[in-house]
């Protein structure tokens, strides 16, 4: 008994692994794997060259065939050897790995083998050679090329890689197929109507847009603007009422501004430069007197929208907004007075007058909010910096 166990652990098991990743064997000679034996790898590699003479598979395994009877004449007489054929898909891929596995654990189990010498044809079965060094270790590869066969399937390879990827990637399809298309698709438009003679003017236009494009990153400002757009999410509605008031206010004084311009310009036109310096005054009372209204409507209403706003947030900043829109609507017959004295100089008495009053309402539109918040503390929120502003500890 124990010599029957040390002559086995004497004995090694060598296997002539031939490994078709592409599954040639299958799709081509129909022949199923894993194919165990020497004469049955022989017929195999006979079926697949009379089927496909240039298969490099064939010639992959005619050489297992060749290193399994030199091994066999120079082996050593503890030493036992077997050759096997297994393959992988048509599809390559994880699909072919998975294959391939599970064909090497159906051969180790029927031949336990100690080693492997693996043998492909080409850089592409070679990536099979993790799988079956996590099973079994690896003694030696053997790769057979047909010669200049190598180079050129890499080079297929890689340009096939190559076209997939301008193919799949839109980053890279939109400018390696996308705008030969447009040009192409334009090409054919004007030749049904007739226009040829203007193409390479097309032509220029449409690569200089697309070049102008990609240069100012005009193309990643659109994609950043849609997505914006797909995502936009409308704000709170005291929010909307602002932002509104704040367009309509500044379109009020915008036209003011010009009503004010018109009004001047109707009822003094200076002719020279001491002429403007004399009538700088009046010009600048009708100003004021033609922008005026609308000027304090609107201030008004601006200030109105945030009023509103700050009601709905219960921010005690509408106190102050409301004297503001107050002091606002009082402004308007101080400007007007004002007007008066820079047209008439004489007339200054109601300019005193209005600016009197404008104090005496802005004391009292303090007084009456800091009454206000006090009474109506529990309907504001707190603010940093509330107590400083309304006088209290």
């Amino acid at each position: 008994m124990k010599v029957e166990e040390d002559k086995q652990k004497q004995e090694k098991r060598v296997l002539i692994l031939c490994v078709d990743r592409d599954g040639d064997l299958e799709t081509k000679a129909e022949l199923k794997t894993p194919i165990i034996g020497r004469t049955e790898n022989l017929n195999a590699a006979i079926a697949l060259a009379l089927k496909d003479p240039e298969e490099p598979d064939a010639n992959a395994m005619f050489e297992a065939v060749r290193l399994y009877d030199n091994l066999r004449n120079e082996g050593k007489p503890e030493e036992t050897f077997e050759i096997a054929t297994i393959s992988g898909t048509e599809l390559g891929g994880v699909g072919a790995d998975r294959k391939i596995a599970s064909e090497l654990n159906q051969l180790l189990n029927s031949f336990p083998a100690s080693e492997v010498v693996l043998v492909t044809d080409g850089y592409t079965d070679e990536a099979v050679l993790p799988l079956v060094e996590s099973r079994i270790a690896v003694s030696s590869v053997r790769r057979i090329v047909v010669k200049h066969s190598e180079r050129i399937e890499e080079t297929a390879a890689l340009f096939t890689r190559y076209l997939k990827m301008l193919m799949e990637n839109p980053r890279y399809s939109r400018i390696a197929l996308g705008l030969p298309g447009l040009l192409l698709l334009i090409l054919v438009i004007f030749s049904v109507l007739n226009l040829l003679y203007i193409y390479w003017i097309a032509f220029i236009f449409v690569l200089g847009i697309f070049m102008l494009g990609k240069g100012f990153g005009v193309d990643k400002q659109i994609k950043g603007f849609y997505k914006w757009v797909k995502e936009y999410s409308p704000p709170p509605i005291q929010v909307q009422i602002s932002n509104y008031t704040a367009v309509a206010g500044a379109l009020s004084v915008a036209i003011g501004a010009y009503l004010g311009w018109s009004n001047a310009a109707k009822v003094v036109i200076p002719s020279g430069l001491w002429e403007w310096v004399n009538v700088l005054p009046a010009l600048s009372g009708h100003f004021i007197k033609g922008a005026l209204d609308l000027t304090v409507v609107g201030v008004g209403v601006f200030l109105f929208g945030r009023a509103v706003r700050w009601y709905l947030e219960h921010d005690s900043r509408l106190l102050r907004n409301a004297a503001l829109i107050v002091t606002v609507g009082w402004s308007r017959q101080i400007f007007e007075a004002t007007s008066d004295v820079l047209i008439l100089p004489e007339s200054y008495e109601k300019l005193i007058f209005t600016i009197v009053v404008g104090i005496l309402i802005g004391i009292a539109s303090f007084l009456i909010i800091t009454v206000i918040h006090r009474s109506k503390r529990d309907f504001f929120k707190k603010s940093e910096g509330e107590a400083e502003d309304f006088g209290e500890e």
